[in-house]
């Protein structure tokens, strides 16, 4: 058969790859006179003639169909050119799966998809109709056990369409070997099926467009058709004929099953709600279930129970669960009370309020119930102190009216007595004779029983021998021992009610304050919650905390100041201020405090400071208790010294003139013994504890840096601090600051050379030991503080001197560059000379020793800034090198008997910062100039001429 045209010949095709039923335009040449002409049409493989379209002889529109090939070519046949080439191929991809309620623009073979109906077994929701393959790439399912993967991901799910949805997981288990590059391919896929989620409907109708055209034009035949046939009129047409047989059979679907359908449906409803109770009984017993463990003690277990009904029911929406939830509440909000209730119960374990916090932490109680426990501790400790003091001092009220009553009714008896032996007339002359305190003594000899001022019943008075014994018992108290202990029950009595008052103070701050303190480091550091609340109010514990650091601070200080005022007023009446002498003094004194009583109470007060340091208390807190140490320290010395010259004053009265072998009677015995028994109750006094100030250095700072109406002498007794014992010595007499100083200075000059020197001598003779080691220390203090004096006046005296330089050399906008030939030392150097001169004689006034080592450092401040103003100048005329060359040279030659290496080394630097003199005319005029500055203040300068030459090390 002969052929008039050339094969066809495919050129092209537009889109190139695509799913099943793609529609494509395909160009080429020759492809066919006109439809009929068209015979046959293939796309890798699979004939496509029946959806072709012939357009032209250079275009066939068509749609791709079910092929077996990926990948072909594309062949027309024609009548006129037969079978045809290709010089293109097309790409057939593989359909996504589409679900049952997907849309769809084309029709979707449903062969390949399962009907869910039909298993009656399986009660699988619609949400489980999705795709198997989400990210549309290969799935490589993993090898690690189910059990691990549960263990690591605890409560998510794998399952995309869970709330719990853990991508991790679900890479873990289906991609665990895919590649990079196959993980972007399935974030694009992700973002494709986003979109056309997105797109909605409209994207659906857009691409299948010509699917919705080609169903129009469908209808329209069908509709065109039957029109023509004329059976739209007919009652019996077929589609009227449909609808009704339809009809009918969903009204006898209807009568037949109505009843069954009601009695499934109500019966669903009965089975649905038994269901509901069953799952939701966790909630329905939950408000019972809490009333029960509240009365138990078991908050653990409520609070579980709270925190997984909140979980899952906090937000819900069901009027039920919403209702019981509401009662959950309330009984939490029940508890939340009750415990913040057992949480500001005083007295409290710490245990027990840690356990509570962290309770009322985990319920999300409203507030800050730490701080609130924090502030309830706070008041407790300080309600117990004053307690303390309130109720010895009804004690000792009691124990004296007791006192008053038992000395009356003993007077009485013995009366009767005395009068029941005697005769008429010896009972008129010993009542008539007898004074009330000779009766006494009678009643006491009579009897032998004490009088009303016996030492048993007196409790303020001292007992001498038994006080010594009681202390050299007690020297070796450990910390938190009580200075009653190991002590017989008579004791009691003969302790001062002021020292045990100190005693039972200093235990019960020590029994509050460490768990006070604890409880604040345990709110700080976090370890008061647990970790769920830890994690959730992490942020706003850490505001609270730094808002609430000044806070605590100020607690502590209100206890330690409380403390302080409660032993000043027992011990120290008069150094309290007038507001707190009611509040914290009041105490009623017959007899002072001896010595060794208040040796004691340091001690007692010593030992309370250690517990506290060893808290880690900041020492700032803390000093309050050092400067009452430091005041009982001075008032324990003068106490001792001035009962031992009240005895050394009765030992005449104890002179029994018996000599012994060597000529001697007791007296000088009796005297050492005095001095010595002196010394050794102080010994322990005077000795300064780490932190501690030593009682003469801390006089020595105080005179150098206080004026007198400054100096605090309320320590003091009225006798030692009235005004008639220091009056003469003040008496048109005053001191400044810069001659105060100096006098401490000149003190402690003479303290290190002979005062010191002659006390370890005395100390040696009382065969006191480790006098070296103290000397040693002493002398180091005092060296110590003697050095910061003389730093801080030469700070007063050179800081003037050395800031009027600069200021006075470019006075009058002087200019190094451009300057007249010097006539003279200017007016700046003498008057820095003038005020070197002022301190020479200000310092010769005091001490001539000091002379030399305070000019010494005033003139090495003046040089070395003399030094750097030279150095900062960046060029010299040569009458400004010759101005500057004279003055330094008159400054150094001035004062060179005190230059040290120190002040001639700046000279030096000063004068190699200046231009060489160019000329011997220049020399000769300096020369001139020095010795008419030197001729002219010849006076002036004779003090640094008349000096010792001598040297002090500064």
């Amino acid at each position: 058969m002969s052929r008039s045209r050339q094969p066809p010949l495919v050129t092209g095709i537009s889109p190139n790859e695509g799913i099943p039923w793609t529609k494509v335009t395909i160009r080429g040449e020759n492809l066919g006179t006109g439809p009929t002409d068209l015979i046959g049409l293939t796309i890798c493989g699979h004939n496509c003639l029946l959806t072709a379209e012939w357009m032209s002889a250079s275009k066939i529109v068509c749609r791709v169909g079910q092929a077996k090939n990926d990948k072909g070519d594309i062949i027309v046949t024609t009548k006129s050119g037969g079978k045809g080439t290709s010089t293109v191929s097309f790409k057939l991809l593989k359909p996504e799966k589409i679900g049952i309620l997907d849309q769809s623009a084309v029709w979707v073979d449903e062969m390949n998809y399962y009907d869910m109906r039909t298993d009656r077994n399986k009660g699988i929701p619609p949400l489980s109709l999705r795709p198997a393959n989400p990210l549309g790439i290969e799935i490589e399912k993993s090898k690690l056990p189910q059990k691990d993967l549960e263990a690591l991901f605890h409560g998510m799910s794998a399952d995309f369409t869970s709330e719990n949805f853990s991508a991790a997981w679900y890479l873990i288990e289906n991609h665990s070997t895919t590649s990079f590059e196959q993980l972007k391919m399935a974030v694009t896929n992700l973002k494709r099926q986003a979109n056309k989620k997105s797109e909605g409907s409209l994207a659906y109708v857009k691409g299948g467009l010509s699917t919705f055209f080609e169903a129009q034009d469908a209808l329209s035949a069908i509709h065109q058709k039957l029109e023509a046939d004329g059976t739209e009129k007919v009652e019996g047409s077929m589609t009227q004929k449909l609808e009704n047989v339809l009809n009918r059979a969903s009204n006898t679907a209807d009568t037949l099953f109505q009843e069954v359908l009601g009695r499934k449906d109500k019966a669903d409803s009965t089975r649905n709600a038994l269901n509901v109770l069953q799952r939701f009984k966790f909630l329905f017993n939950l408000p019972l279930n809490i009333k029960r463990n509240i009365q138990k003690g078991d908050y653990d277990v409520v609070i579980n129970d709270y925190e997984k009904a909140k979980s899952l029911f906090g937000k819900t929406e069901v009027q039920v669960f919403k209702k019981y939830y509401a009662e959950v509440e309330a009984g939490i909000e029940d508890l939340r009370e009750l415990l913040l209730k057992k949480l500001l119960e005083t007295p409290s374990t710490l245990h027990d309020q840690k356990r509570y916090i962290r309770y009322l932490s985990d319920l999300h109680a409203p507030g800050d119930p730490a701080w609130q426990c924090i502030g309830a501790q706070h008041k407790w400790t300080l309600k117990l102190m004053q307690d303390c003091k309130e109720g010895h001092m009804k004690s000792l009220k009691g124990k004296r009216f007791s006192s008053t009553l038992l000395s009356t009714f003993a007077a009485g008896a013995q009366r009767l007595a005395l009068c029941a032996f005697a005769t008429g007339a010896q009972r008129l002359a010993l009542c008539a004779f007898a004074t009330g305190a000779q009766r006494l003594a009678l009643c006491a000899f009579a009897t032998g029983n004490p009088g009303p001022h016996s030492p048993m019943l007196d409790l303020d008075n001292d007992v001498r021998p038994s006080v010594l014994g009681h202390l050299s018992q007690t020297a070796s108290l450990k910390r938190g021992s009580s200075f009653q202990s190991g002590r017989d029950d008579t004791w009691r009595y003969k302790t001062p009610h002021r020292v045990a008052f100190v005693e039972k103070l200093t235990k019960l701050v020590l029994s509050q304050l460490p768990n006070f303190w604890k409880l604040w480091i345990s709110y700080v550091n976090g370890s008061l919650f647990s970790e769920t609340a830890e994690k959730s109010g992490q942020i706003e514990r850490s505001k609270n905390v730094r808002q609430r650091q000044n806070d605590f601070k100020k607690m502590i200080q209100e206890v330690m100041q409380s403390l302080v005022k409660l032993i000043r007023g027992a011990l120290l009446p008069l150094s309290l201020r007038e507001g707190d002498g009611r509040q914290y003094g009041g105490w009623e004194v017959q007899a002072e405090l001896s010595g060794q009583w208040l040796a004691h109470v340091i001690q007692t007060i010593r030992l309370t400071y250690e517990s506290l340091t060893a808290l880690e208390i900041p020492n700032d807190m803390l000093q309050i208790i050092q400067d009452l140490i430091l005041d009982l320290r001075i008032r324990c010395i003068m106490v001792t010294l001035q009962h031992t010259a009240e005895e050394i004053k009765r030992l005449a009265e104890k002179e029994d003139w018996i000599v012994d072998n060597e000529g001697l009677t007791s007296l000088p015995y009796q005297f050492e013994q005095s001095i010595v028994h002196s010394l050794q109750s102080l010994k322990g006094v005077v000795d300064c504890k780490p932190g501690e100030a030593s009682v003469f250095i801390y006089c020595l700072e105080q005179l150098s840096t206080k004026p007198d109406a400054d100096i605090d002498t309320t320590h003091l007794s009225v006798e030692v601090s009235s005004p008639d014992l220091f009056g003469s010595i003040h008496e048109d007499f005053s001191l400044t600051s810069e001659q105060r100083l100096l006098i401490v200075l000149s003190n402690c000059c003479y303290l290190e050379r002979h005062t010191f020197l002659k006390i370890a001598e005395h100390f040696e003779k009382h065969n006191f030991q480790g006098i070296e080691k103290i000397t040693q220390v002493s002398m180091a203090s005092l060296k110590e503080l003697e050095q910061r004096l003389f730093e801080n006046y030469i700070e007063l005296k050179a800081d003037p001197i050395v800031g009027s330089l600069e200021p006075g050399i470019y006075a009058g906008y002087f200019d190094w560059k451009d300057c007249l030939p010097p006539t003279g030392v200017r007016n700046y150097l003498k008057e820095a000379l003038v005020n070197i001169i002022a301190v020479h004689a200000e310092v010769f006034t005091v001490s001539k020793e000091l002379v030399p080592r305070v000019l010494s450092r005033v003139i090495e401040a003046v040089s070395e800034e003399l030094s750097r103003l030279m150095q900062c100048v960046s060029s010299f005329s040569r009458n400004g090198a010759l101005q500057a060359r004279l003055e330094i040279c008159a400054m150094r030659d001035t004062v060179a008997i005190y230059l040290t290496p120190e002040s001639r080394s700046s000279f030096k630097q000063a004068l190699e910062a200046l231009p060489q003199l160019a000329s011997g005319a220049d020399k000769k005029l300096l020369e001139e100039l020095l010795n008419k500055f030197k001729s002219s203040m010849h006076l002036q300068l004779a003090c640094f001429q008349a000096a010792s030459p001598t040297m002090m090390k500064t």
